[in-house]
């Protein structure tokens, strides 16, 4: 069923007089908001963790059910004049066990970061052993950083990659046993290759760890079946809804077979993680927030999403190709997903500069600490690459190829004066920002409804 749109139903009422009233009383404000959005429309996001929601997951997160004030759960409520709110969240959770074939799902938490806090303080008490991939080597702060909460409020215990930049998993299993840690967290932000989430279950189960499966990174490609799923593997999996879910800033925590074991109080595991959200770790949930979930897994389930997932999939592993053809150091030797991570320091730059010197032409990409790396964070010795917003707008692996070559221009005219200051030739900037001006307009962003709803540019 289509609703028939007119000024006068609330919701495009709401937003109109929105959007009119910010322009004519904040002018600075609204100001800044068209200015992003039009960087956002004429730069290539090559940013890993970037994404562009779909106008109609933006038009939930404006809406005015982010007015209402709500504690616990659909049916349990601890405010009145929640029937409409429940029925919102009984169809995000419905959609999240749908696209992910779960049998649980928590669509509250407020950020992948806070699902993972949710899901250590629920199960685990202050001192506990927590073991995840460390962050040179492609983990994430919350996976037992010692500048996290995760390395200060639990004895972390980091593993790293072999010196082929993958996962050994003998040698994990190895120092599970010496650390015997009561929670093993897989998933990375910066890690290239596919992970083995079944061979992390038996390592887990060996030492009697739970097992925390973070895929923030890949969930979109989970999602399509174009990479193994943790769901029923991993004992709690966890994910942010934007990235490669093209949502909301927020999180889910998602449950298998696993949903009504016992946990450590003989409650089921499911109960445990529901009281952990809430009243444990958070109070009101963002119900637009829920709203705009519920949205965005809408389009994760249709048909289309699948194609736009493979076309990731293509697109970074010609971008990995096009870039090692043209000699910069690909770690790993490639992808099998849409990060593509490139060792700058090989090469004399630093992730700082490689970084800055393709935002002042149009390209943003993100510098990241990798194996062995020297620098402190703020400088890195390494560059990540992600293909989600590219494969939005509809390129494919040829257009990969002209994006290499447009980075591979910007660094090798790049003449490093320190670790964050560099001087890159005019001639050099002009003719990449033109270059990456004309690629917008053949792919427009179309505010992120690229290849989904509707028809793939070009």
């Amino acid at each position: 069923m289509t609703v028939e749109l007119t000024h006068g139903d609330p919701v495009t009422a709401t937003a109109l007089y929105g959007a009119r009233s910010l322009s004519e009383h904040d002018p600075a404000l609204f100001t800044m908001l068209e200015r992003d959005q039009s960087r956002q429309e004429e730069t290539l996001a090559m940013v890993a963790s970037a994404s562009a929601a779909d106008p109609s997951v933006l038009a939930c997160e404006g809406s005015a059910v982010g007015n209402v004030t709500t504690e616990g759960y659909p049916g349990r409520r601890y405010h009145a004049g929640c029937s409409v709110v429940d029925e919102i969240e009984r169809l995000a959770v419905a959609r999240a066990k749908a696209v992910f074939g779960a049998r649980y799902a928590n669509v509250q938490p407020h950020s992948g970061s806070t699902a993972n806090q949710v899901v250590m303080t629920a199960l685990l008490n202050p001192g506990d052993t927590v073991m995840g991939l460390e962050l040179s080597a492609g983990g994430h702060l919350t996976h037992g950083a010692p500048v996290s909460f995760s390395g200060r409020y639990f004895r972390s215990v980091s593993y790293g990659v072999g010196p082929d930049g993958r996962l050994d998993y003998d040698e994990i299993a190895e120092l599970a046993r010496l650390h015997r840690p009561r929670m093993l967290v897989c998933g990375a932000s910066a890690y290239p290759r596919e992970i083995d989430f079944a061979r992390f279950r038996e390592i887990a189960d060996e030492v009697g760890a739970y097992l925390l499966a973070d895929i923030s990174h890949i969930a979109g490609l989970v999602a399509a079946g174009l990479h193994r799923s943790p769901i029923d593997a991993a004992h709690f999996t966890t994910t942010s809804t934007y990235k490669q879910l093209y949502g909301p800033r927020g999180g889910l925590i998602l449950m298998g077979r696993d949903a009504h074991a016992p946990g450590p109080d003989g409650r089921r595991l499911s109960s445990v993680i529901q009281q952990g959200v809430f009243p444990y770790f958070q109070g009101t949930p963002r119900v637009n927030g829920i709203a705009a979930k519920a949205r965005a897994l809408g389009i994760v389930g249709s048909p289309g999403f699948r194609s736009l997932a493979e076309r990731v999939l293509d697109d970074a592993r010609e971008l990995a190709a096009s870039l090692a053809g043209l000699g910069w150091p690909v770690l790993t030797g490639g992808t099998d997903n849409h990060m593509v991570v490139v060792d700058t320091g090989a090469s004399g730059l630093t992730g700082a500069n490689a970084e800055r010197s393709l935002e002042s032409c149009g390209i943003i990409v993100n510098r990241n600490k990798i194996p062995g790396d020297g620098f402190p964070a703020r400088i890195a010795g390494g560059v990540r690459f992600g293909t989600n917003v590219l494969a939005l707008r509809g390129m494919g692996p040829d257009t990969m190829v002209e994006c290499a070559r447009l980075v591979d221009r910007v660094w090798r005219s790049l003449s490093a004066l320190g670790d964050d200051e560099f001087v890159l030739p005019d001639a050099v900037r002009d003719g990449v920002r033109a270059e990456v001006a004309g690629l917008c307009r053949r792919f427009p962003l179309h505010t992120g409804v690229g290849g989904v709803l509707a028809p793939v540019p070009g």
